[in-house]
C-alpha cells in the first residue's frame, strides 16, 4: 500500500513542484526534483502513484485516429502509463544503485507525452511534434483534458450481468458511461473483494479483444495497446494499493471505450471455436500438454510464412490433441521474437514489437485470470503475429539472420562478454548485440547475469520508454517459457533494445541519472 504524502510534507511539496515542471515541459527541472525524491528514499509505489496522478488527466485523446486533409493518422497516448508499469517490472532486475533508473526515464518522457491530440495539430510541444517534425515556438500552453474524471454510477443486476453491461458500453464507445459504471463496480468490489479479480479480468479482456484486422499499409491501428493499458492499470493499481488507485483507474479505464474499436479478429476466434471445436473451449482451456519439436516448428512456419487458415487449423489440431494454452502461446511467442530478430530498418519494428507485446500480455492474462473466454485469444495472438510477418515480408530491409558469436569471443570471460554486450546495446549495434548475447549463452555462464545486463540495457535507452517495456516483456517470458528454444527471447531482447527507433539522444536520461548519483556511465 502506498504511503500518504501527508506524512511527509516536504515530499508532498516536491511532488507539487514536480507537477509544475512537467506541465511546463521542463524535462531537466523535473528530473532534478526526481533525484531529490530518490535521495529522500521515497517508496516506489508512492512515487508511481504520484506520477500517474500528474499525467492522468492529460494522456487521453478524443479518438485514436485523426483525418487531417484527407490523411489518416494514428494517435497513441499511453506511453507514460506503460513506462511506469515497465519500471515496476524492471526494479527486481536492476542492481541496487539503478533501481530508480526506469522511473528516471518515465520522468524524462512525461513532459513530452502530454496531450498528443493537440501535438498532432501543432498546438502542443512534445513527442509527436518530434515524430512529425512540427515546429512549435513560444511558451507551451496547458495540456487539454479531453475526458474529465467522473463519479461512480451504480447499476442493477447480478455481478456477471454488470460485467457484461460494462463491456457492452465499451463496445458501443460510450466512454463516459462505461467509465462511470466501472467506478461503480470498483466501489462494489471494495466492499466485496471477491469481485475484484473478475472485474480486472474483464477490463483486460476488453483490451485483448480489440485488435486491428490488417496492418500492411495501415497507419491507424490499435496494435493491442488497449490491452497493454489495461494490464498497466491492473499492475499499477496493485502496486499503489487498491484503495489508493483512483488516479490509476482514471489514467487507464476510459480509454478502453475510445474509438476506433476493432473486434473482427476476436469474432474470427469465436467462430473457429464454435465451428471446429464445438464450443468446447471451456473444457479445452485446462489442457496442459507440451508441443513436440515437429509441432512447434510447424506452427512457427505457418505463422511466419503461411496464410490463413493454415495456422488456425494447426492450433485447432493442437488443442484437440491436448496441447496446453501456455505451451501454444509460448510457441507463438517464438515466432514473434523471430520477426524482431529479422527486422533491419530501425523504423520497421512497430509490427514485430507490438505483436510480441500482445503475445506477452496474453500469456500474462493466462497466468493471472481464469477468464471463461481466454482460449479464444490464442487465435487472436496467432493472427496478429501472422499479419506482422506478412507486413515485414512486404517491407524493405527485413530478412533472415544468422546469429554467430564474434570471432575470439570464446577466449573472453563472462564479465568481458557482458561488457561487449553493454557497449553494443548503448551503441545501437543491434546485430552485434545479438552476437554477443549468443557468445554469452555459448559460454555456459550464469544466465541471471545476462538477464540483468539486458534489463539494464533496456533501462538505459530512453526518450520513449514504452520501448523499455518491449525489452522487459521478452525477459519475463524467458523466465517462464515452456518453449525448448526460449534462448531466442534473449537474442530478440538484445536486438530490440539496440535496434528500435530512437528519438533524440537515447542516453540523455541515463547520463543525467548517473551524474546525479556519481555512477560510472558510458
Amino acid at each position: 500500500m502506498a504511503l500518504s504524502t501527508d506524512r511527509l510534507p516536504e515530499v508532498g511539496s516536491a511532488y507539487a513542484r514536480l507537477e509544475d515542471k512537467i506541465l511546463e515541459r521542463d524535462q531537466g527541472g523535473a528530473s532534478d526534483i526526481f533525484y531529490d525524491l530518490v535521495r529522500a528514499g521515497v517508496p516506489i509505489p508512492q512515487l508511481v502513484g504520484q506520477l500517474v496522478r500528474i499525467h492522468a488527466p492529460y494522456t487521453h485523446v478524443p479518438y485514436h485516429q485523426r483525418l487531417d486533409d484527407g490523411i489518416v493518422r494514428f494517435v497513441n497516448n499511453d506511453h507514460c502509463l506503460l513506462s511506469s508499469r515497465a519500471g515496476i517490472d524492471l526494479v527486481p532486475l536492476m542492481p541496487p544503485e539503478l533501481r530508480y533508473l526506469p522511473f528516471a526515464q518515465t520522468i524524462w518522457y512525461m513532459p513530452t507525452g502530454l496531450d498528443p491530440w493537440n501535438q498532432l495539430i501543432g498546438k502542443m510541444p512534445g513527442h509527436y511534434v518530434r515524430l512529425y517534425e512540427i515546429k512549435f515556438e513560444g511558451k507551451p500552453p496547458l495540456p487539454e483534458v479531453h475526458w474529465p474524471d467522473q463519479a461512480p454510477l451504480v447499476i442493477e443486476g447480478t455481478w456477471p450481468e454488470k460485467l457484461n453491461t460494462w463491456l457492452t458500453l465499451v463496445q458501443r464507445g460510450e466512454v463516459i458511461n462505461a467509465y462511470r459504471v466501472f467506478l461503480g463496480l470498483w466501489d462494489e468490489a471494495a466492499v466485496d473483494p471477491a469481485k475484484r479479480t473478475p472485474l480486472l479480468a474483464q477490463l483486460v479482456f476488453a483490451g485483448l479483444i480489440d485488435v486491428q484486422d490488417r496492418v500492411l499499409y495501415n497507419r491507424s491501428y490499435t496494435t493491442g495497446h488497449k490491452s497493454y493499458r489495461a494490464r498497466a492499470t491492473v499492475e499499477l493499481a496493485r502496486a499503489v494499493g487498491w484503495d489508493q488507485a483512483h488516479s490509476i483507474l482514471y489514467a487507464g479505464v476510459p480509454d478502453i471505450a475510445v474509438g476506433p474499436r476493432w473486434y473482427s479478429t476476436y469474432e474470427m476466434a469465436c467462430q473457429v471455436v464454435q465451428i471446429f471445436l464445438d464450443n468446447r473451449d471451456h473444457e479445452l482451456r485446462e489442457n496442459d500438454g507440451a508441443l513436440t519439436p515437429v509441432e512447434s516448428l510447424a506452427l512457427q512456419q505457418a505463422l511466419l510464412s503461411g496464410q490463413e487458415p493454415g495456422y488456425i487449423d494447426l492450433i485447432v489440431a493442437l488443442l484437440q490433441s491436448g496441447r496446453g494454452l501456455r505451451q501454444i502461446i509460448d510457441t507463438i511467442q517464438l515466432a514473434s521474437a523471430q520477426l524482431i530478430m529479422e527486422t533491419g530498418d530501425p523504423n520497421a519494428y512497430s509490427m514485430p514489437q507490438h505483436s510480441y507485446e500482445y503475445c506477452n500480455t496474453v500469456r500474462w492474462f493466462f497466468d493471472s485470470f481464469a477468464h471463461p473466454h481466454r482460449l479464444k485469444l490464442l487465435f487472436v495472438a496467432a493472427a496478429f503475429v501472422n499479419r506482422a510477418a506478412h507486413h515485414q515480408k512486404h517491407t524493405p530491409d527485413n530478412h533472415p539472420v544468422k546469429v554467430t558469436p564474434p570471432k575470439g569471443s570464446d577466449a573472453l570471460t563472462p564479465a568481458q562478454l557482458l561488457e561487449r554486450l553493454d557497449s553494443a546495446l548503448d551503441g545501437l549495434r543491434a546485430f552485434e548485440a545479438m552476437d554477443w548475447t549468443a557468445a554469452y549463452l555459448r559460454s555456459g555462464a550464469d544466465r541471471g547475469a545476462l538477464v540483468q545486463a539486458l534489463a539494464v540495457g533496456a533501462a538505459k535507452a530512453g526518450n520513449d520508454p514504452h520501448n523499455q517495456e518491449l525489452g522487459i516483456c521478452l525477459l519475463h517470458d524467458y523466465g517462464h517459457s515452456t518453449a525448448a528454444d526460449r534462448d531466442r527471447l534473449l537474442l530478440a531482447s538484445a536486438k530490440h533494445t539496440a535496434g528500435h527507433r530512437k528519438y533524440g539522444s537515447h542516453l540523455d536520461a541515463w547520463r543525467r541519472y548517473a551524474d546525479a548519483f556519481g555512477l560510472a556511465r558510458s
